[in-house]
């Protein structure tokens, strides 16, 4: 039954539980992560009950076009979060990489997960098995629909080539098995960890590779900033280091005023030291690899007795994200830290290197 905006179900013994409902990407990968979400709230909520909404996004029917071509920033989130305005999921479970640093309004990320493996992974066609990028023959055609890959991957592996490719995992990996077009396709370590396909992975790409992309390898859940209750829910989700890792990231995407169509990496770290640390490395690329900036910085993480005291205002969002159980203090560290990054790699030229990527990226 529904009674306002919220959907209420009576059980035989006439008790009424509201049900909370989940919106989810329908590809297989989507499905997996929005389960594995929904296992998470399971365990922590035993009495509530849960129903997954699966939709299908503007970035699941365009699969002729290379993503940055498109020029969408919300290509895999828009239309779950019209059914979230429109009252018709509760929550929302994505790529947190998939999300704009800037949200629409009353949108916001109301849990950020313990990332997986951030890294990308290379995946070879079977007749180049027990190979590498470095071993691949001269001229090897490489897929990627990813320009942050490619620009890294040129400068790095010179003698390769790179091609765009399309689909959600299985259709990639199927259009590398099957034909002789692909030597190897670039993917992202976390969804083929998450889809059990860990013995496909031939190579990781550590970050002196291809550094990665701001919030690759972290689940994100979008709620309604009104819904009180519902994040408080899902707020026991967040990790603390992801939150604060994340954080920095997409600061620093924000102020660069990147996203899907121009070629920026990150890198970050959390060390505990004396005093916990958390160090972001950030880069920007031309399309080919040839002219790039990077440099890194770091800031203490660690909270204040009288932070920890606290409670942190829960309208405050930070490049989107609500953390109301995470020192304010730590994660306005994060954001400065992201933001500070941003600014140095401006002052050397970052704008110009960015501009013409996005150019040529439009002419192609």
């Amino acid at each position: 039954m529904e009674e306002g905006p919220y959907k209420y179900i009576r059980d035989g013994d006439g008790k009424v539980s509201r049900v909370i409902r989940i919106g989810t990407r329908k590809s297989q990968l989507a499905r997996i992560q929005t389960d594995s979400v929904a296992d998470k709230l399971k365990e922590l909520y035993p009495e509530i009950r849960l129903e997954i909404v699966g939709m299908s996004t503007t970035g699941d029917k365009i699969l002729d076009t290379a993503l940055s071509k498109i020029g969408e920033k919300s290509l895999f989130t828009k239309e779950l979060e019209n059914a979230l305005e429109r009252n018709e999921v509760d929550l929302v479970v994505h790529s947190l990489k998939d999300l704009p640093t800037t949200l629409p309004p009353g949108f916001t990320i109301g849990a950020v997960l313990k990332r997986e493996n951030p890294h990308d992974a290379v995946v070879l066609h079977p007749k180049h098995a027990g190979k590498s990028l470095d071993t691949l023959p001269q001229n090897s055609v490489i897929g990627t629909s990813s320009l942050r890959r490619a620009a890294q991957l040129k400068k790095r592996f010179p003698h390769l080539e790179f091609k765009d490719i399309r689909g959600n995992l299985n259709t990639r990996l199927k259009k590398l098995d099957e034909k002789e077009d692909f030597a190897a396709i670039i993917l992202a370590a976390a969804g083929l960890r998450r889809m059990g396909w860990e013995n496909r992975i031939s190579q990781i790409l550590g970050p002196e590779d291809c550094m990665y992309a701001v919030g690759q390898g972290a689940l994100a859940v979008e709620v309604r900033a009104r819904d009180a209750d519902i994040l408080e829910m899902v707020s026991v989700l967040h990790d603390p280091d992801t939150v604060l890792r994340c954080i920095a990231e997409r600061a620093f995407l924000r102020h660069l005023e990147g996203g899907c169509s121009v070629p920026v990496a990150v890198h970050t770290e959390v060390k505990d030291c004396q005093v916990r640390r958390l160090y972001l490395t950030g880069a920007v690329y031309s399309l080919d690899g040839s002219d790039s900036l990077k440099e890194t910085m770091q800031t203490s993480i660690a909270a204040t007795d009288k932070q920890c005291a606290e409670e942190v205002d829960e309208r405050v969002q930070r490049v989107g994200v609500t953390a109301t159980k995470i020192s304010g203090e730590a994660q306005d560290g994060a954001e400065r830290l992201g933001v500070d990054l941003a600014k140095l790699l401006l002052s050397k030229g970052a704008k110009e290197i960015l501009t013409v990527a996005r150019q040529l990226n439009d002419a192609r």
